[in-house]
């Protein structure tokens, strides 16, 4: 539905998957998300209610210039501003920054009415508040945790920056899910990408360079010959350490270097597919991917199999869960993947173990006077 041409401060954008996105915006105030579908009534009280969050905000400011520096949306500007915030990747930025100004633009009831978010003070900020803030999202727990863990990185600097006492995150629990995120890559799925795409193909150089290394996609753009020395890659990973036990810990995330020798298999389809570059992956233009570059045209190659289901990430996992199953321990996944935690590596090696229990112990469900009688 059309949003009215006579309302005032309204502005219009597009997410990544095509939906229509409102917000009450002013110069100078922090932009207020509007959720009700145009024309509605809902639509128009939450307008209003837009309108004057923002006059109340003008009023105040103008009455006391360090009100601005008690609210959410300032320690929120502060973290932006940080290095906490600009050592991420950018497509880690563009996702967290999603994340908390959708937390600053909501509405709240208070004591004193309907307010912004934003507009509230951080330092009165309880676990409490973070759970209402987690639980507006219960119904999807991936994103309900991705609010917790974006509010955690905040406190983490606001703590250090001695902004604040406590951090209200820390005894607010993620929320458990079900979802086992990006589909795992079968062995008979790497074999129909592999039919589809031969040796000397980049399509197939991509696989390789996934599937054999373990790196994400923003770190399979950037690997080349100017990484190698004696048949080993040395690189630091583009993403940095981004758990929130470790940031509560260490501060600030911290890239990682990481080893990892070239098998043959990958040295094979390396030489069969030239750049003419010292990067592996180029485009059409001889020129190096983007991570959203690659990410699309790995998505098409991925069609063009029959893949439609299978991303890069998951080849990622294709990958864990092949050493796992081959018998990797748990430091040797470390190893391999960058981790730092027992948990991300335990993962795989928990199932992988299990099914090798399990397959080792079938014979004892059959009774021992059966087996005599055999």
């Amino acid at each position: 539905m059309k949003v009215e041409a006579n309302l005032r401060h309204i502005t219009q954008d597009r997410d990544r998957h095509g939906n229509r996105r409102v917000y009450y915006r002013i110069e100078g105030y922090p932009m207020i998300r509007l959720r009700a579908e145009p024309g509605t009534p809902e639509f128009f009280a939450e307008y209003q209610r837009a309108k004057d969050a923002t006059a109340a905000a003008g009023k105040k400011s103008a009455g006391a210039t360090t009100l601005t520096a008690t609210s959410l949306f300032w320690l929120v500007d502060q973290y932006y501003k940080s290095a906490w915030f600009k050592t991420l990747a950018i497509s880690t930025q563009k996702a967290r920054r999603g994340l908390l100004d959708s937390i600053c633009d909501s509405m709240v009831q208070t004591p004193a009415g309907v307010r912004q978010r934003g507009t509230l003070p951080f330092a009165l900020m309880k676990a409490r508040h973070v759970r209402a803030i987690r639980d507006e999202k219960v119904d999807l727990p991936e994103a309900a945790n991705g609010r917790l863990k974006a509010l955690g990185q905040v406190f983490a600097y606001a703590m250090e920056e001695e902004y604040v006492e406590a951090d209200p995150t820390t005894d607010v629990d993620f929320l458990a899910s079900t979802s086992e995120g990006f589909h795992t890559w079968t062995i008979d799925e790497v074999r129909a990408y592999e039919k589809q795409h031969p040796i000397g193909s980049k399509a197939r150089l991509a696989l390789a360079l996934l599937l054999f290394t373990g790196v994400r996609r923003s770190d399979v753009v950037k690997l080349g010959r100017q990484m190698e020395r004696d048949g080993v890659l040395h690189f630091t990973e583009t993403k940095g350490a981004t758990s929130r036990a470790l940031s509560r810990k260490t501060k600030r995330p911290s890239p990682k270097t990481r080893v990892l020798p070239i098998l043959p298999e990958l040295r094979e389809v390396i030489d069969a597919c030239p750049s003419g570059q010292m990067v592996y992956l180029v485009t059409a233009f001889n020129k190096p991917f983007t991570a959203a570059g690659f990410g699309n045209r790995f998505r098409d190659w991925c069609d063009e199999a029959d893949l439609n289901h299978c991303s890069a990430h998951g080849l990622r996992k294709a990958g864990a869960t092949i050493a796992a199953d081959n018998g990797a321990t748990v430091h040797q996944l470390m190893a391999i993947f960058g981790w730092e935690t027992l948990r991300q590596a335990g993962t795989y090696t928990k199932n992988a173990n299990r099914t090798r229990l399990a397959s080792e112990g079938m014979h004892l469900l059959v009774p021992r006077d059966r087996n005599k009688q055999g």
